[in-house]
């Protein structure tokens, strides 16, 4: 499954692959991060709401306020520039890496695979010597110059695409995804408007042909990426997979764009040394002395302890939805960082009543006084928010003079086109139930029901 035992560990290799990754990286972060803030959505996600919901363990990560989230994302963009053109890099990777995950951790609204993947890979990017070519660093301090790397820093970057596609590849050997098609015939007849193709949306064995494709694709494309023969025919594969879903999933943003660029690390270090060799002020590798081939790392061991324990941390995080009760998709215990990309369709409206027991008077609370229409729309089916929420509730009405709030939620869950349903017990106080790992008894348990639209 790993790149790593593809490259033998510590076999010296070309650096040229890590240059690439580290270049094209770097100028993809600058550009979502331009666009995030041209849009508007520093100000509208960060700024504006005045309350978030924080990750548990992580609630001291708060927004900065206006001038401070705005300064925030000015010093991620000039670090996500410093690393593509490789100038600070080492300094450059570690800032771009804490603050991009410090902004990740303010708000689980904003949660998403691919924000994950890149705060992985940016972690990763800081132990890697992808400033030893054509960098600035390298042009300043000729003498860090090296043409040759551990095979280990590019197979872990290997691993790490490898982990996102076949869990997401897993992932979909689910009966909704492959029997039943869901949610992709919930989806596609939205995209009938599409030139050519949209006439075709409505079809049954189209939604069948996505699904399955898309399994098949996910649990097999590294395999022929990491052989050289099939190499170039799996990456049109990658391009017509990722600029497909861009296409018809424009909402998933930069991801598809992210994933064409990060599997050219699959690619030999003689493929990547040509395609360097196109760009202005590269000097070629066979220039160099010898005395300056390979990089070595000092702390061999302990970089071998750490690569192990990340490994393994990689592959038990996805997996520990096993230790949960209930059907992963209804009550989402173990589903964030497992890799699940766009696999249900799922909405609910929630209503919450406090109640105050020592008056016996009671409110129905309107949450757009609290939240934003987004923040709504994700807390609605997602246990751990609707708990946060509920404790946030009980903390406001406490400062509204209520003695001791009590917090009832009425949720409807709708889940891969069945019909809504009850999703929470409406009758346990949610202000004394406790935010952590524990399976939460008060979700509801998952029972089929009748398909709205079959």
């Amino acid at each position: 499954m790993t790149g790593i035992k593809m490259e033998a560990a510590g076999r010296p290799v070309s650096i040229a692959p890590l240059v690439t990754f580290r270049m094209v990286f770097g100028l993809l972060m600058l550009l979502s991060i331009l666009r995030f803030w041209w849009r508007g959505w520093v100000t509208s996600v960060y700024v504006l709401p005045d309350f978030h919901f924080t990750y548990w363990g992580f609630e001291w990560v708060q927004p900065l306020g206006n001038t401070g989230m705005h300064l925030l994302f000015g010093v991620m963009a000039l670090s996500a520039l410093l690393l593509a053109i490789g100038l600070w890099y080492r300094i450059a990777a570690v800032v771009f890496f804490l603050s991009f995950t410090y902004v990740e951790l303010i708000d689980l609204t904003t949660y998403l695979n691919h924000y994950y993947f890149i705060s992985l890979i940016a972690f990763i990017m800081i132990w890697l010597p992808a400033n030893r070519h054509y960098s600035v660093d390298a042009w300043l301090r000729p003498q860090i110059r090296r043409t040759q790397v551990p095979g280990w820093t590019i197979g872990l970057l290997r691993f790490q695409l490898a982990v996102v596609y076949i869990f997401a590849g897993l992932a979909k050997l689910d009966a909704d995804w492959l029997l039943q098609a869901e949610p992709m015939r919930t989806w596609l007849p939205s995209k009938s408007h599409l030139p050519l193709v949209g006439k075709y949306m409505y079809a049954t064995w189209v939604a069948y042909l996505f699904s399955w494709f898309g399994a098949v694709y996910d649990l097999f494309i590294v395999f022929f990426l990491l052989n050289k023969r099939t190499r170039p025919v799996a990456y049109g594969f990658v391009l017509v997979f990722h600029i497909a879903t861009a296409i018809f999933f424009p909402g998933i943003g930069m991801f598809p764009y992210v994933m064409i660029a990060a599997s050219l690390i699959f690619f030999s270090g003689s493929f990547h040394e040509k395609l360097l060799s196109r760009l202005p002020f590269y000097t070629s590798m066979s220039s160099l002395p010898a005395t300056r081939e390979a990089y070595h790392f000092k702390w061999n061991k302990p970089m071998e302890i750490a690569i192990a324990v990340y490994i393994l941390l990689q592959l038990i995080i996805p997996l520990r939805f096993l230790a949960y009760p209930d059907r992963l998709f209804w009550s989402e215990e173990g589903y964030r960082f497992s890799w699940r990309v766009m696999l249900m369709e799922k909405s609910g409206a929630a209503y919450f009543t406090v109640k105050d027991s020592a008056a016996r008077s009671g409110y129905t609370v309107n949450n757009q006084e609290f939240l934003t229409p987004i923040q709504e729309k994700m807390m609605s089916t997602q246990p751990d928010m609707i708990l946060k929420y509920a404790h946030h509730l009980a903390r406001e009405y406490k400062k509204r003079g209520m003695q001791n709030p009590e917090v009832y939620g009425e949720v409807y869950v709708s889940l891969n086109g069945e019909r809504s349903r009850l999703f929470i017990d409406s009758t346990v106080n949610l202000a004394q139930q406790q935010l952590g790992w524990h399976h939460y008894t008060w979700i509801l348990p998952y029972k089929p029901s009748i398909t709205a639209n079959k």
